[in-house]
C-alpha cells in the first residue's frame, strides 16, 4: 500500500495551497462535492501540518501505550543539625501574566481566530519569510504596445471575435525573454544528496503561473494560481486560447488538481486594480515571480492636456517587476530578463510579427520609432500636414493593394511603401496629432489615427475599390462619400434579411439541377 501523501509532498501547488485545504474540507463533508481529479487526490491525503498529523495518527482510546512513569519525589532538604544553614531562597522572578485586551469601544468586536484555509495562507505567507529574495525594477513605453493590440482587436472584432489583452500580450513576452535568459526559470533545492547540499533545478520548459483574483464564498478575496504547461513550446495563438481556458476553469469552479502542477515561473498583475508596482512574495519551491504595474502616464503628465501629450510624444508606461530567489539567480541575470522584456515589447526580433501572423492579422504591425517633432518648429508641422494630404491620396489609389483579398493566405502580409506612413517621416507618435483631412468623411480635422482607420476601413479591407483613374471629379466624390466613414456593420435584421436571400438562392440552385440535369447554365455564384 503506497505511503500516504501530505501537501509537503506537492510543494507545487505553493501559493494555491489554501485550495488544496478548502476542497479537502469539502471533500471530508461530501466525498461527490468535488471533482473526481480531487477525489482521487484526497484518497491517500494526509494534511501536512504538524497538530493534524499528530491528531490523525493518535491510536485509539483502548491501545493506547502506557502513560509515562511519574518522577519520584526529590529527597528532602538536609535538617540544620545535618548540615550547613540553610541560604536564604531568592525570590522567584514573577511568571508573565497574560495582557488584558486594550480598553476598546463598545462597538469594537473581539479578534476573529483565522482558521481553515485562511489558516493556511498565513503559515505560507510565513513560510514565505525565509525565502532571500530580492526585486528588480523597469519602466516601458507602453505606446507600441497600445497601437498594435489595437490593431489586432479591430481585426477580431470584424473576424472570430474576441480580445486580447495587455496582460496576454506581456505574458507571452515574459515567455519569450526566458529564452534569451533561461537562468530566471530555475528553482532551488535545499538538500540535493541527503546530506545538506543546497542545489538548484534548470527547468527544461517554461510552466507559467497566473495569479487570478477569486471572490470565495464568504465575500473575501484570494489568489490561485493554475499553470500554462510548457508555455514556450506554445504561438500567441495556442498561448491565448490555453490562458482563457484556464481563467474560464477558475471563474465556473471546474478547475483540477493538474492545472495547478508544474509552475516554474509566475505572473502577476496588480495593475489591475491600480497599484504600480509590487513586490510579491516567493514561496518555497519558485523562483521567479513578474509583477505587472498599472499602465497609465507619468504622474507628472496625469493633469496635462491630451493634445499637449500627443505634440511632446509622452507614452503611457508600465512597470515591470521581477522578483527572484536571490540563492540562485543574481541582480545582472534579472536586470537582464527585464531589459529583454522591453526589447520584445518594443517589436525587436519580430515579437508582434510573429502575434500577428499567429492570429491570421493580414497586416504588418506598427514598427517602435523615435519621434521627430521640434517644438519650436512650425515648419515640421507644415511638412507633415502635406505629408498626411499626400498619404490620404496614395490610400484612394493604391489602398486596394493591401485589402485582404486572399483568403488561403498564400502570401504574407507586406506594406506597399507608398501606403506606409513612415515613408513620409510619420512615426506612431504622429497618431495623437491633429492635421487637416480635407473632408475625409465629413471632418475637416482629424488625429492620424483616426484618419488611417478611415482609409483603411475603406480600401484596405476585404473589399478593394479602385477609382481614381477616372476623370469625373463628381464620380469620384460620389464613391468617396459612400466608402469613406461608412459603417460596414450590419444590424440583427438586416442579417436575417441576407441570410434568407442566400438560402432562397441556394435552394433556386438546387431547383435547377435537379430539374434541368445536364444543361449547360451559369450559376449564382
Amino acid at each position: 500500500m503506497p505511503e500516504p501523501r501530505s501537501d509537503e509532498s506537492f510543494g507545487g501547488f505553493g501559493p494555491n495551497a489554501w485550495l488544496v485545504e478548502d476542497m479537502y474540507e469539502q471533500y471530508r463533508r461530501d466525498p461527490s462535492s468535488v471533482s473526481e481529479s480531487w477525489r482521487e487526490f484526497f484518497a491517500d491525503y494526509r494534511r501536512g501540518d504538524g497538530a493534524a498529523q499528530l491528531a490523525e495518527a493518535a491510536p485509539a482510546a483502548g491501545d493506547r501505550a502506557p502513560g509515562p512513569t511519574v518522577p519520584s519525589a526529590p529527597p528532602a532538604a538536609p535538617t540544620p543539625a545535618e548540615g550547613p544553614a540553610p541560604v536564604a531562597a531568592r525570590p522567584a522572578p514573577p511568571q508573565p501574566q497574560p495582557q488584558a485586551p486594550p480598553a476598546s469601544d463598545a462597538d469594537q468586536t473581539p479578534p476573529t481566530p483565522i482558521r481553515g484555509a485562511g489558516a493556511r495562507i498565513v503559515s505560507n505567507m510565513e513560510a514565505s519569510l525565509g525565502v532571500p529574495t530580492a526585486t528588480s525594477v523597469r519602466q516601458v513605453p507602453a505606446k507600441l504596445l497600445e497601437v498594435n493590440r489595437t490593431i489586432l482587436n479591430n481585426h477580431l472584432s470584424r473576424t472570430s471575435g474576441g480580445k486580447v489583452s495587455f496582460t496576454h500580450l506581456i505574458g507571452f513576452a515574459v515567455v519569450r525573454a526566458l529564452e534569451s535568459v533561461p537562468a530566471m526559470n530555475a528553482s532551488f533545492v535545499a538538500d540535493v544528496d541527503g546530506k545538506g547540499t543546497p542545489g538548484v533545478v534548470r527547468h527544461p520548459h517554461v510552466g507559467l503561473g497566473l495569479a487570478v483574483d477569486v471572490e470565495r464564498p464568504d465575500g473575501s478575496r484570494t489568489l490561485l494560481v493554475p499553470c500554462i504547461k510548457a508555455a514556450d513550446t506554445l504561438d500567441f495563438r495556442g498561448f491565448l486560447l490555453a490562458y482563457e481556458e484556464l481563467i474560464r476553469k477558475v471563474r465556473t469552479n471546474k478547475i483540477g488538481v493538474d492545472d495547478f502542477a508544474g509552475t516554474t515561473v509566475s505572473l502577476t498583475n496588480p495593475g489591475t486594480v491600480g497599484t504600480a508596482m509590487s513586490v510579491p512574495r516567493l514561496m518555497a519551491g519558485q523562483g521567479l515571480i513578474v509583477g505587472v504595474g498599472s499602465l497609465d502616464y507619468p504622474v507628472e503628465y496625469e493633469a496635462a492636456d491630451p493634445s499637449m501629450l500627443a505634440k511632446l510624444g509622452v507614452s503611457k508606461v508600465i512597470t515591470l517587476t521581477s522578483t527572484y530567489d536571490h540563492r540562485i539567480i543574481q541582480g545582472a541575470e534579472s536586470g537582464r530578463y527585464l531589459s529583454r522584456i522591453h526589447q520584445l515589447l518594443l517589436g525587436e526580433d519580430g515579437f508582434y510579427h510573429d502575434v500577428f501572423r499567429a492570429m491570421g492579422v493580414p497586416y504588418e504591425p506598427v514598427e517602435w520609432r523615435p519621434d521627430v517633432n521640434p517644438v519650436d518648429e512650425e515648419r515640421s508641422h507644415l511638412v507633415k500636414q502635406v505629408h498626411v494630404q499626400t498619404l490620404i491620396n496614395m490610400y484612394r489609389v493604391r489602398g486596394h493593394l493591401i485589402a485582404d483579398l486572399d483568403p488561403l493566405e498564400a502570401r504574407p502580409p507586406r506594406m506597399h511603401q507608398e501606403l506606409d506612413p513612415a515613408t513620409y517621416g510619420l512615426t506612431l507618435w504622429d497618431l495623437d496629432r491633429e492635421f487637416l483631412t480635407d473632408g475625409l468623411a465629413g471632418r475637416d480635422m482629424l488625429t492620424l489615427g483616426e484618419t488611417l482607420g478611415i482609409l483603411r476601413d475603406a480600401y484596405c479591407r476585404t473589399v478593394g475599390v479602385e477609382y481614381m483613374h477616372i476623370s469625373e471629379p463628381d464620380q469620384k466624390r460620389w464613391i468617396q462619400d459612400h466608402v469613406e466613414g461608412v459603417s460596414t456593420r450590419l444590424d440583427a435584421d438586416e442579417q436575417r434579411y441576407l441570410l434568407g436571400r442566400l438560402n432562397a438562392a441556394e435552394a433556386f440552385e438546387r431547383f435547377l439541377h435537379s430539374k434541368y440535369i445536364g444543361q449547360k447554365r451559369f450559376g449564382l455564384e
